[in-house]
């Protein structure tokens, strides 16, 4: 029999009267079983956050500092066992995933030491009215109150514990709700700050099917603020559920790499390969499509080409570049996507080939703007080239994506490259590197339909909470 996993509850583990069986996408063996919860046990959730807020925010940030380190460091001490459920729950290499719950350790000590730099201001000022009395304000953050911190599939414990410290150590409560498939590693994350000793209701988790509580969770009105990370319909959702409350969405994109004439094309090769086929192109901040001048297309194309024929492709326990996809509808997406650029014209340079949910690497090189592959976002090991004849046409691709996420610019001229970053419609822009999340201080967004709000850890700390400005006379 497999483990029945629990949800932290108000500093309890609590099984539910129905459970959601987990299976490995790899090899399709059962992993264990969270609980799906009701509709009622989510109003439990939400009723003993919102009891333990008073307590929490009154600490210090140094006392809700301590609780952070501590858990950092059970994280660290059994990244090997976390890493290795995780890798199995979301087909991603064990190496990879025992360096994400490492990662997420780091973020959780950097939050609480962020915390303590945390600084009001005082205001001096008057009315216009010369006759006014001089007036001082002092001004201060204050937790928001109960975060729901919603995490994916593909980083089920680094993208719940970059939402996680920053409420917790600006004072505020959180419900995690894991994704379904990685529930299992949110458990685990759960289960570190819970050794940790923090208090109840300060931290719980909700598993449960969308059909169930999906929206009840997000439009329930004890919440006051969503930090989400998924697609970005599920984010527009949010968004209308939400209604007034503060959100912050991680969502999709369609990241490009634009490379010019003078552009290093071994440093681009390299960096477009790792960008594309990390994780198997399961990132939001994946290479999506390269906009080369064609110029130079034809050296790059062999040099990208090359490198990806020597990716490695089997299962996570092998720590293969190329994994299965998380399930079949993802691998449905990308066929549909390789099926329509070949019938279109796409020149494939590798064997189209899949084996279940195992999608092989594969590149498109000549694909044109009337492909689904120039826009949608594949979210798989598939990368399509545009050739461009200047560096407008590249920038009027890159821009006409309904996503602002990120792009990368390769160039050795850095003026120029600049320039174009000026006129790039993302929240981040790449020299001479591949599109990526992090590092965790630096902020994090996207423009249009990639997300809203800004992130790092400063800035969700700043997003997380509100200011409060307390006005009095001084003469």
């Amino acid at each position: 029999m497999t483990k029945q996993y629990k949800n932290y509850v108000n500093g309890e583990w609590k099984l539910s009267e129905n459970e959601i069986k987990i299976y490995a996408p790899a090899s399709g063996e059962e992993l264990g079983s969270v609980p799906a919860m009701t509709q009622a046990e989510v109003d439990d959730v939400y009723a003993s956050a919102k009891a333990a807020l008073p307590a929490w925010r009154a600490l210090s940030y140094v006392e809700r500092a301590n609780y952070l380190h501590k858990a950092a460091d059970i994280l660290v001490r059994d990244a090997e066992k976390i890493g290795s459920v995780l890798s199995q729950e979301v087909a991603k290499g064990h190496k990879s995933a025992v360096s994400e719950v490492i990662r997420t350790a780091e973020i959780i000590n950097y939050a609480a030491e962020e915390g303590l730099r945390m600084e009001g201001e005082v205001l001096e000022g008057g009315s216009f009215e010369a006759a006014s009395k001089k007036k001082i304000a002092i001004v201060r953050r204050e937790p928001v109150g109960l975060v729901l911190a919603i995490s994916p599939f593909n980083y089920p414990v680094n993208l719940a514990g970059s939402k996680i410290a920053p409420a917790l150590i600006a004072g505020n409560v959180v419900a995690l709700k894991p994704p379904t498939q990685g529930s299992i590693s949110g458990i685990l994350l759960a289960q570190a700050f819970a050794e940790a000793g923090i208090p109840a209701g300060v931290f719980n988790t909700i598993t449960g099917r969308g059909s169930v509580i999906g929206d009840y969770i997000v439009e329930h009105e004890a919440v006051n603020f969503i930090n989400f990370t998924g697609s970005t319909p599920v984010g527009e959702r949010i968004g209308k559920l939400a209604g007034m409350r503060p959100i912050m969405l991680e969502l999709g994109g369609k990241d490009s790499a634009i490379v010019l004439e003078d552009a290093d094309l071994d440093v681009a090769a390299k960096n477009i390969v790792a960008g594309a086929f990390g994780y198997s192109g399961q990132r939001c901040t994946a290479v999506k499509r390269v906009l080369v001048m064609d110029s130079v297309a034809d050296a790059l194309v062999e040099k990208v080409s090359q490198k990806v024929s020597a990716l490695t492709i089997g299962n996570p326990e092998d720590d293969a570049d190329i994994t299965p996809l998380i399930d079949t509808k993802a691998a449905d997406f990308v066929e549909g996507l390789i099926n329509d650029a070949k019938e279109k014209g796409a020149q494939p340079l590798h064997e189209i080939k899949r084996e279940g949910n195992l999608v092989c690497p594969l590149v498109f090189d000549k694909v044109t703007t009337d492909m689904r592959l120039a826009w949608e976002e594949p979210f798989g090991p598939v990368l399509p080239f545009i050739r461009v004849k200047s560096v407008e046409e590249a920038i009027k691709i890159s821009n006409e994506s309904e996503y602002g996420l990120q792009a990368s610019v390769f160039t050795n001229n850095f003026p120029r490259a600049f320039a174009i970053a000026e006129q790039l419609e993302v929240g981040t822009v790449h020299i001479n590197n591949k599109t990526q999340r992090g590092t965790d201080n630096f902020p994090f967004l996207g423009a249009k339909k990639s997300g809203a709000g800004v992130q790092g850890v400063k800035y969700s700390i700043e997003a997380m909470t509100s200011v409060k400005s307390v006005v009095f006379d001084i003469e």
